[in-house]
């Protein structure tokens, strides 16, 4: 009893490996995990649905509360500030081993850095992402992504801008910095771990369809090399971020308008 007790008060590096792991499938269980298991379903549901999967579409930020925008307002920021809950949880387990969200480099000690490299993987991703998508899309292995179906309110633009935010924070700071130093401690050799972060990324973005797997596997790949490099989420935080803002405000503006943008 006694050496247990020990044990539950120990620094996390020296924690028992069946309590970092069930630790680690407890995370992604309440997040990304979870989300992976979704994506699946959904896409098993739309490959045995008739037609092709260019004719169905994938909506990411729809009305919660159709012809009631104060109320659709509140369910939007609702899921914003839920779906950063496993960020706080995974801050405090860092906490909790003396290494706070600074471990995995997300804090606020090179902001210019971080912006200015998040700018450039982002200038380099984002146009091969388009491409990589509307070919697949015209090849029949994707759906037709519309990144945003909100009613025209005054809080549109803001909340699509905080949207992308959340969905950078939440991905690059689970699925990189929290799962690779989990599975560095659980002895995971650096290529076993690349491919788990990746494949894991690729997983809960297949409701897009097999495009957005192996697209979005890439992109895992890539943003694994930086982060061992750089030591630090903030710049994939970042791209991840702009990225996102410039396909969910784009599309907003310019859906309708354009005819190589397909729409639902």
């Amino acid at each position: 009893m006694q050496s247990e007790a020990r044990g539950a008060m120990l620094p996390e590096g020296d924690l028992p490996r069946r309590m970092l792991r069930d630790e680690t499938l407890l995370v992604l269980a309440l997040s990304l995990g979870a989300s992976a298991l979704s994506a699946l379903i959904s896409f098993i549901g739309s490959v045995t649905k008739p037609g092709g999967l260019k004719d169905q579409a994938a909506t990411l930020n729809a009305s919660q509360a159709p012809g009631r925008p104060w109320l659709d307002l509140a369910w939007q920021l609702f899921g914003i500030a839920t779906a950063l809950v496993p960020v706080a949880l995974v801050a405090h387990l860092l906490l909790r081993e003396g290494a706070a969200l600074r471990a995995i480099g997300f804090d606020r000690t090179r902001p210019r850095s971080d912006l200015g490299w998040g700018a450039a993987v982002a200038a380099g991703i984002g146009g091969t992402g388009l491409l990589l998508y509307l070919g697949a899309r015209a090849a029949g292995a994707n759906l037709t992504v519309v990144p945003e179906a909100l009613p025209e309110v005054w809080w549109k633009l803001p909340v699509l801008i905080v949207s992308a935010v959340q969905n950078a924070v939440l991905e690059e700071v689970v699925v990189v910095g929290y799962l690779l130093r989990r599975l560095g401690q659980l002895g995971w050799t650096p290529m076993a771990a690349l491919l788990a972060s990746s494949v894991l990324r690729g997983s809960y973005h297949l409701y897009q369809g097999i495009g957005g797997f192996f697209g979005n596997m890439a992109m895992g790949v890539v943003f694994v090399l930086l982060y061992r490099r750089w030591g630090r989420v903030g710049p994939l935080v970042a791209a991840h971020a702009l990225i996102d803002i410039v396909a969910f405000v784009g599309y907003a503006l310019l859906a309708g308008k354009v005819g190589w943008l397909p729409t639902a």
